[in-house]
């Protein structure tokens, strides 16, 4: 397994635009996985909503029990 410092050097060997294109996919990806992310975590809200786990509330309500 390649350590991140061995992948961040071996990117020195590449051009300027394989590098600016390797950024951009890096984006791409990070930003897909994010969505995954959220996508998943709305999934599970939404069951436990629905399991009765959870109850509507007002984002003054949940910012106040954050802050206590």
């Amino acid at each position: 397994m390649k350590t991140f410092a061995t992948v961040l050097d071996s990117t020195e060997s590449l051009s300027l635009e394989e590098q600016a294109e390797l950024a951009d996919i890096l984006r791409y990806r990070i930003a897909e996985k994010r969505r995954a992310e959220i996508i998943a975590a709305v999934r599970e809200s939404r069951a436990e909503f629905a399991a009765g786990k959870l109850k509507p509330a007002t984002a003054r309500a949940i910012y106040n029990k954050l802050v206590k």
